[in-house]
Formats: structure tokens, sequence, C-alpha cells
């Protein structure tokens, strides 16, 4: 990834949202039309911008997602085609104030002009479509598939694969369903409130207040599965006798991903659009496992072994969603260490909402499915202090990271966060110990988690892409201390050293 600034003066007058007269009364935004508005005006001014880069005559840019700062600042993000052909890898963000351009970060700096982009002769898989693939690679014309499938252990699959339309060779292949990994595990959060839409004499698990997200029974089936209704509104009985006690913790991880997200960053949804993501229990059969499928802007949980511990915590449910978030921004690739981002970028804000819900049952920390004991040993999942006391995930970068399975990889991301948070050393937050190493042996003093997680979100936000590299994270996350508390502060500082105590240099 690569960060340049740009002297160019350009017209990018995005719609704004909210505006008053002198003497008008507040109105309320609609979050789906100031979103709409947002792309419409990225969309005008996609050829101008396509030029002051100098992209060329047969690239288009496609306006996925736009971030407005209070500063007035915009970031635009584009994905691109050649002739109509997606680009795979060509996603880039426009930083852009008062109608000037002033950066640029692209997934790929390789130039696409001169590139043919004539159908070859060699036949393509069944449902294969041809697109241009520059993700780490000189760009080429390549086949991608999707394979939807369902794995042995009940998980579904939706497996992408790219090769080159000339060789056959296969140059990437990741499955875009994201998951955890285990055993399982009970409800942890007690007895909590839970918004719900009444219909006639029924209730239904559906969160007006969050767009509408609802809460499905899957009957330890399959499929999209049956909304829960209930005759007084009085949801379960805390265990997995009824199925709707499973229903309730994944409404209320639900409803404090969406406050956390809301609140903390100021996102509206999964796809900052207004919009309530589907929220499915009761998956498979002793299904031990859940994840978050882009496909159905769904995620499904399973009940665990012998179908009595759903995997419902708050730390699971916001991991799972923000597969999502990461999906709808930076968009990094399930595959090396762009792979590793993206399951540490899950990992951070499952611990930071977690924090975020105070919920005297599961008070934050920084281990992630610490309730559901998930491998049946009494342990978490992961240790985002120390990650190697897993046994599998990594401290510290090494130069063959990327080889690394994307959930151990993802060590050295949440070490940083955790180094960054509270420090290196030995310390106790809310009952827990930690003793943080590093690897240069060297201090490192902690910034506090509010700034952390802010740090975080607007890197994922406004200057990760899809190819994003543990160096390239280290650029983008300074960049975006930058932005939020200047370059000569004691932050910026502090992001530069705790990437440094995990081997990012």
């Amino acid at each position: 990834m690569k960060r340049t600034t740009l002297g160019i003066t350009t017209a990018l007058a995005l719609a704004a949202t909210g505006t008053l007269g002198a003497n008008a009364a507040p109105q309320p935004v609609n979050p789906l039309l100031a979103k709409a508005d947002a792309l419409h005006a990225a969309a005008q001014q996609a050829g101008t911008i396509s030029s002051a880069l100098g992209l060329s005559g047969g690239e288009q840019l496609v306006p996925r997602d736009v971030v407005r700062d209070a500063d007035g600042t915009h970031h635009l993000r584009f994905d691109r085609t050649l002739n109509g052909l997606k680009v795979t890898g060509g996603d880039l963000v426009v930083t852009q104030k008062a109608g000037r351009l002033t950066g640029v970060t692209k997934a790929s700096e390789a130039a696409l002009a001169g590139l043919d982009t004539t159908a070859p002769a060699t036949a393509a898989a069944a449902g294969a479509t041809l697109v241009v693939f520059a993700l780490d690679h000189a760009p080429v014309l390549a086949w991608e598939t999707v394979q939807h499938s369902v794995k042995d252990d009940q998980t579904p699959s939706e497996l992408h694969t790219f090769t080159d339309a000339k060789t056959g060779q296969t140059l990437l292949s990741y499955d875009d369903v994201h998951n955890v990994e285990g055993t399982g595990q009970s409800t942890y959060t007690g007895t909590v409130k839970l918004n719900t839409t009444q219909a006639g004499s029924t209730f239904q698990l559906k969160d007006p207040a969050r767009g509408n997200q609802a809460v499905n029974n899957l009957n330890n089936g399959s499929g999209t599965g049956t909304l829960f209704t209930d005759a007084d509104n009085k949801w379960g009985n805390g265990t997995y006798t009824d199925k709707a006690t499973a229903g309730v913790d994944a409404a209320f991880g639900a409803a404090q991903t969406w406050d956390y997200y809301k609140n903390v960053h100021g996102r509206s949804g999964i796809k900052n659009n207004g919009v309530g993501a589907l929220s499915k229990v009761h998956y498979g059969n002793n299904y031990v496992n859940a994840f978050w499928s882009d496909s159905c802007f769904c995620m499904a949980y399973g009940d665990g072994a012998q179908n009595r511990n759903p995997l419902t915590s708050i730390d699971v449910a916001a991991h799972e969603m923000s597969h999502g978030v990461t999906s709808a921004t930076a968009g990094l690739v399930y595959s090396g260490e762009s792979g590793g981002l993206n399951e540490a970028t899950s990992d951070i804000f499952g611990s930071t909402t977690e924090f975020y819900a105070a919920n005297t049952a599961d008070a934050g920390d920084y281990l992630i499915g610490e309730k559901i004991n998930i491998r049946g040993d009494g342990k978490p999942l992961r240790y985002m202090d120390k990650p190697s006391k897993d046994g599998r995930s990594l401290d510290y970068w090494t130069s063959s990271a990327g080889n690394v399975d994307v959930h151990y990889s993802s060590g050295i991301a949440n070490h940083f966060f955790y180094l960054l948070s509270e420090g290196s050393g030995q310390k106790t937050i809310n009952g827990v110990a930690y003793d943080s190493p590093t690897y240069d042996n060297q201090p490192v003093t902690g910034i506090g988690r509010a700034k952390a997680e802010k740090i975080w979100y607007r890197a994922l936000t406004t200057k990760f892409t899809s190819s994003t590299k543990y160096a390239a994270a280290r650029t983008g996350t300074l960049a975006a201390t930058a932005d939020l508390y200047g370059a000569s502060s004691a932050e910026y500082a502090a992001v530069d050293r705790a990437w440094a105590a995990v081997n990012v240099k």
C-alpha cells in the first residue's frame, strides 16, 4: 500500500447531510438517503478523479463507500474496472478536502494501461467470471469462481478461486465465510433488556431501533429459519431447553455491536446504511462454531456439543459482525497477511465491544471467546496480551507470517492493539491478569483503549485496502493517528513504538 500526496484541484462537492437554514429546526437524517447521496456525488466525480490519478481510458472508478470527517474531509473508497471487468486488487481510497485531492491509498500500484482484456479462448469453469487480477501480482486476466458448499463440520463455504485465464495457474483461493473455531458454551449475559416489535397480539425478536435487525430460529437446520415470536414479550429461560434463550443472547450481542459502532465510531450498522443484519441461532446439529456470511448479510450460531452450548457470547457476536464491517470498508482479502489483519480486526472490535457493553456477567477483557469454552479446556480461544499462549498464534511478525493460518497470524495485530491500549508488563484489568512481552524487550506505554480503537477504526475505513499487509498496516495506522492527534503527538510515537514491539517496522 502506498500513500501519496497530490497537488491537484478538482471540484468534488459531496452532498452535505443535515444542513440547516438560518432558522430551520434540525431535521433527522435518513442514513439510507445520506449514504445514497454521498455515493451518487462520488460517482459524478469518478471521471475527474480518474484523470487526476492518471488512470487509463478503459479504467472506471465505482464508489463503494464514503467517510466524512467533521472538518469536511472526505475519504472516497472506489473499486476499479478495466474495460468493464472488475479489477481484483484495484480498489483505492481518495482523500479530498475543500475541493482538492490531498492523498490516495491504492491496493496496487500496478499500471493497467495496455492490458488486453479480450476473453481468452481457453474454457472457463461453469459460473466463472472474467476479471483482472492485480492483487500482489502483475495484472493478468483471470477467472474467478465461487463454489458454495458445506464442510464436514457443517460450516457453509464460499470458496473464491482465481486462476490465470491464460496458463490455468491458481493465483489465489480463499473462503469468504469467516468463522470462529471450537467446541461449545452457554449463556453468560444474564437477564437483559431487548427491543422487540409488536405485531398484533404477538411480539417479534426484531429490533426497530437498530435497523430492524432480527433473530431467526433454524431449529438445528440451515437456510433462513423462522423469526422468533412470543406472546408476552418475555424470552427464554436461561437454559438450552428453551430455544429462545440463544435468541436472547444473539439479539443482545447484535444490539451491543450496533451501539458500539454507532456511539464510538459514528457508524450506523454494518454497512453504515442504517440496515440491521440477520442473526440465526441453532444452526446445524452439534455444530461447535459461528460464522458471518456476506452473501446473506447474516451470521449464524451453532449450539455446540450435544446442542447444549450455543456460541452466543458478546465477543463472538461482535467478532463475526465485524467481518461484515471489514468487508464493507477495507475488504481485506481473507488470505495471507491481509487475512490475518481481517481476523485481528474482528478480535479487536470483539474485545472493544465487550468492554463497551459493560455487562456485569461478562466483563470486558482482552481475551477472545473466554466464556464459551470453545476447546473444552476452560481456556479462552485467543489472548491479545500474549497471543502465543494459545500454542499457535504469533506474538511477533516474521517473514513467514503470510503463510500462517489467518486465525494465528492475527496475533501480531492483536498484540499490537493490546500494547497500544495498555502497554507492556504485568497488570490486572477487570480481574484478569496480563503480562505482555515485547520483541525487543523494551517497554511500551499504552495510550488507552479509547484512543487505540479510534485509530484502528480510522485506519480500517480510510487507509487499509484489500491487499494491506503488516508493513502497510503500520503506515496506515500512523497516518490515521496523524489525522486524529497529529504527526508530532505522543499518540503517534506510541503507535510507532507498539509496532516495533511486535517486530513491524
